[in-house]
């Protein structure tokens, strides 16, 4: 992140309460110029509601706002130098695209000629130039995007916020218009906080993820390490489709070596964990949340130096994507979830040999629930 003088937009300490319902509780937050932040989180954790806070849209109930080092924390959202895109579109019917990307030029003062270099640039720029005559409702849903998005990019703000933009696309439109964003970002350096529920689209588009539960971060920092190095289950559960298999286990310590035990077809099976990298020290019988991710579990074999354990394992579940299929196995108790080649004939009920790499494992403390 930001180092602190440089940072484009600073939040300091900051909560929102409505009523005796917190929302937002102490966030810390810098980001420098040309970064791209993603906030994601489920329903309620909060995030849309530290965007409206940067936009001036709330207020929040403490807590300072600093936008290009300035304290905007009282400042109307006129005032802010931000530019925002939101999930609604929110663009005039009675308009044509041109005059709705250029409507706000005209408010602040901005000369025709100046108007018509900006539009020229953005219509281009989006691929629009052919519908600057419409009307929104003569749009597709993308089309109205792209309009919303131009509004924006001809102010040229020091930050731009986006609220969900693209949750009312089809699936086919908003990996189209995540690509264009993605382009956008890099051909302009813009400094953007995007909001989204959305995981695929965060880990896609950010140089920064921030995700949220109940109203704190959770975890920041660049999507694979976040990815990789979840710092509790919340982050390993919420990041990453399919989920992170969680199996719960116990350290064994015997000399120099440390195993993690699991319980499987009744029995105990000892997994190595000498690579894995704890934080502090670890008790001999500690108890313990083994964190695999899908695609490490497969019927592929893991390179020779990689630790790995192969069990037979019976498919309870199976989805295919055309690329690769996701299989749900039995697995004691409960159930894991593994990547396998489209190739690889899976058929329910039959056990499958499975291979499970555990070079990268997350360990969680089991009550706490917090990366060890």
């Amino acid at each position: 992140m930001a180092a602190q003088n440089d940072a484009v937009l600073k939040i300091e300490g900051l909560t929102k309460s409505f009523q005796n319902v917190h929302v937002l509780m102490n966030i810390d937050l810098a980001i420098e110029e040309g970064a791209f932040l993603v906030l994601v989180g489920p329903s309620g954790c909060g995030k849309s509601t530290l965007l409206n806070c940067v936009a001036g849209l709330e207020a929040p109930t403490s807590g300072r706002i600093l936008i290009g080092g300035r304290d905007m924390t009282d400042a109307a959202p006129k005032d802010r130098d931000i530019a925002m895109v939101f999930q609604s579109y929110a663009l005039y019917p009675n308009m044509s695209v041109a005059r709705n990307i250029t409507f706000g030029m005209k408010v602040r003062g901005a000369t025709r000629a100046e108007q018509r270099s900006a539009l020229e640039k953005v219509a281009h720029m989006l691929k629009i130039d052919h519908l600057l005559n419409r009307r929104p409702a003569h749009l597709s849903g993308g089309q109205r995007q792209r309009v919303a998005m131009g509004r924006a990019l001809v102010r040229q703000p020091k930050l731009f916020l986006f609220d969900e933009p693209l949750s009312n696309l089809d699936a086919k439109l908003r990996v189209e218009m995540r690509a264009e964003i993605k382009r956008l970002h890099r051909a302009l350096g813009a400094t953007i906080v995007y909001v989204t529920h959305d995981q695929t689209e965060a880990m896609s588009l950010a140089t920064e993820v921030a995700v949220m539960e109940g109203g704190v971060i959770a975890q920041l920092g660049p999507p694979q390490q976040v990815y990789d190095y979840p710092v509790n289950t919340f982050v390993a559960g919420f990041i990453g489709s399919p989920a992170m298999n969680f199996i719960n286990g116990r350290i064994s310590k015997d000399g120099g070596a440390i195993r993690i035990q699991v319980s499987f077809d009744g029995a105990t099976r000892e997994l190595p964990a000498d690579h894995y990298p704890f934080g502090g020290g670890i008790e001999d019988g500690a108890e313990v949340i083994l964190g695999i991710r899908p695609e490490y579990v497969s019927g592929s074999d893991p390179s020779a130096d990689r630790p790995n354990v192969a069990l037979d394992l019976v498919p309870t579940l199976v989805e295919t994507n055309g690329f690769d299929q996701h299989v749900n196995l039995a697995f004691g108790d409960s159930e894991i979830s593994g990547r396998f080649s489209p190739r690889e004939q899976i058929k329910l009920g039959t056990p499958v040999r499975t291979r499970i790499d555990l070079s990268q494992i997350s360990v969680f403390d089991r009550e706490t629930r917090q990366r060890l």
